[in-house]
């Protein structure tokens, strides 16, 4: 099953969890690899621009990773699928850099409210009355770890993607449409950055990684030949979307593989022909699904292609 999964979804599982078990024991400098790599505060002296990168793979907890990992692989092998491994590692780094861009700019909003950043570094403060910290020391204080801005961005994508794809989400006892379940998991997290202040979750990374996922999305659908493969994602698309009777449905893919030639026999002849020509398309798809659209034969892109034009 594990060799199933496309390639870089795979690697991103791995990679994360063997990252996770090397925290707990790595040292480097005094300094654990969660402080090394974890997202600081770029006016902190802590801050390096490459923890825009390695603050993705790092994770405070086992439930922090196995709920971002469980959502990478049921959406991430669907979109890797579809776009190919090479533009969907790029679309997950995107994202994630953008989560911590999102989160770096409330922290930057959250010091310059208190003051702290019109201050000298050097400057010492009394902190709640307790003890006493050096402004920079405050400011190291606040890091950011996790893969979940790059995660929420490959939601947001299968969203897009399959809008009306019907998943079912525990605990509600019936499948929605997946475009409704990523509304609502914005909705929530836009309303738990306003209210949930202190929690220790980084509600904004998780708005971002979306933000910034779907204006990547809108750039590639505006520019199709830049490296987006907007052909494979509509056919799959239409794969996922077709309903019980076998038909193709075209209000949010624009086309349909049933053709309207003039009958030349009877009923019974004329629906085993299009049956047999649906079987053809459906098992295309199918191979779009498994193994994207790079893997058809030319003849199969020919038949895909001639199918996706019929009227």
């Amino acid at each position: 099953m594990f060799r199933n999964i496309p390639i870089v979804t795979r690697n991103l599982l791995i990679i994360n969890v063997l990252v996770y078990l090397l925290a707990s024991v790595v040292e480097l400098g005094g300094k654990s690899l969660t402080d090394w790599g974890a997202l600081h505060f770029f006016m902190a002296s802590d801050f390096h621009v490459y923890q825009f990168i390695t603050y993705q793979f790092l994770h405070g907890g086992f439930t922090h990773l196995f709920f971002n990992m469980f959502a990478l692989w049921m959406f991430g092998c669907v979109i890797e699928n579809v776009w190919g491994p090479k533009k969907f590692i790029f679309y997950y780094i995107f994202c994630g850099v953008g989560a911590g861009l999102c989160q770096e700019m409330v922290q930057y909003i959250s010091f310059a409210a208190d003051g702290l950043t019109s201050l000298d570094p050097a400057q010492v403060l009394n902190v709640n009355g307790q003890r006493l910290m050096t402004v920079d020391q405050i400011m190291n204080l606040s890091s950011t770890i996790g893969a979940s801005g790059a995660v929420y961005g490959i939601l947001l994508a299968f969203g897009m993607t399959f809008p009306n794809e019907r998943i079912f989400i525990f605990p509600l006892p019936i499948p929605i449409k997946a475009k409704w379940f990523v509304a609502i998991y914005a909705i929530i997290e836009f309303v738990s950055a306003m209210s949930s202040v202190g929690d220790g979750v980084a509600h904004m990374a998780h708005i971002g990684g979306m933000l910034f996922g779907f204006l990547l999305i809108l750039y590639w659908r505006k520019r199709p030949n830049s490296h987006f493969n907007f052909d494979a994602t509509r056919q799959f698309f239409d794969r996922w979307s077709r309903n019980t009777s076998g038909t193709s449905r075209t209000g949010n893919t624009g086309w349909n593989t049933t053709t309207t030639h003039p009958r030349t026999g009877d009923d019974l002849e004329y629906n085993a022909r299009k049956k047999a020509r649906q079987e053809e398309i459906d098992k295309i798809l199918d191979k779009i699904r498994v193994s994207g659209y790079d893997s058809l034969s030319k003849e199969e892109k020919r038949r895909l292609f001639e199918a996706s034009h019929e009227k």
